[in-house]
């Protein structure tokens, strides 16, 4: 007679013939071992979001003078719809102090004389799949500009097809838009997910948005963490959101000073004098 309770080695083991015993050390076992490989993974991703995108995305500095742009970029530099090239104010009036008014500093197309020719180059960069000009034709829909009608959940759909060709704005642009419900119904953690990517990618201003999300968390060290690299990236928020955490007693004196640091050694950077030479003018 078999003992109670027990299978034999020779009977097999599952759903209809098992011991509750058997059952519920091996279940535990499995989910256990599931629970530590998730935890594994989550580590892994979280040390890789924190080492990775300490730099900025390479399609943020001028094409002519290849100088980052300082923040924020719509600030201190122009999008030209003809070739979807972001010149800064320095190079844009050293052009036209070289009689250089009605073209582009870089590409030499005459600028657009009203929305429908303005709409149609960034349709025709778009038609050749060009990310950036995918992303400002979301901005359009998503604003109703250029003559077009807003319609929220078509921009969404170009900026996924964006974010799928490398665009990093993209990335953020829909992180934002889903974390914080804006027109569409509210996603954080996919809203998260896009800012991560982003992140990585060298986006300021998705780091930066991450700092904010953990903040919202809780998570006072790793927003700190965020907002060290994105400061020294030349973000002010950042750094002044750090600063806010010092004053509050989550950051340390030397966090803030190394973010200050590291701030002001990326906008020097970006100077040059035609910069400084621009906005004296009020360019």
């Amino acid at each position: 007679m078999k003992p109670v309770g027990h299978a034999s080695e020779s009977e097999p083991v599952g759903p209809d013939n098992e011991s509750t015993g058997a059952t519920s050390y091996d279940g535990a076992a499995s989910a256990s071992s599931d629970d530590d490989s998730r935890s594994a993974e989550a580590a892994r991703y979280s040390e890789r979001l924190l080492n990775e995108g300490h730099e900025r995305w390479e399609g943020e500095r001028c094409p002519i003078c290849f100088l980052f742009i300082g923040f924020p970029m719509n600030e201190h530099a122009k999008m030209n719809p003809c070739c979807m090239k972001l010149v800064c104010d320095g190079c844009a009036l050293a052009a036209e102090q070289r009689g250089i008014f009605d073209r582009c500093p870089f590409c030499r197309t005459p600028h657009p004389s009203d929305d429908a020719s303005a709409l149609a180059m960034v349709q025709k960069r778009v038609n050749r799949q060009d990310p950036e000009a995918i992303v400002q034709l979301g901005f359009k829909y998503f604003y109703g500009l250029l003559g077009l009608t807003k319609d929220v959940p078509r921009a969404i759909d170009l900026w996924a097809e964006a974010a799928e060709l490398g665009s990093v704005d993209a990335h953020f642009q829909l992180g934002d838009t889903y974390y914080k419900g804006d027109g569409v119904q509210q996603d954080k953690p996919r809203g998260v997910r896009n800012f991560q990517e982003g992140a990585m990618k060298g986006d300021v201003s998705s780091r930066h948005s991450l700092g904010v999300a953990e903040v919202d968390n809780g998570n006072y060290e790793l927003a700190v963490q965020h907002w060290l690299i994105s400061a020294k990236m030349g973000y002010e928020d950042s750094l002044n959101a750090i600063k806010d955490m010092f004053m509050e007693g989550h950051a340390t004196k030397a966090q803030y000073a190394k973010a200050l640091r590291g701030y002001g050694d990326a906008v020097e950077e970006m100077k040059s004098h035609q910069r400084e030479e621009a906005t004296r003018l009020g360019y």
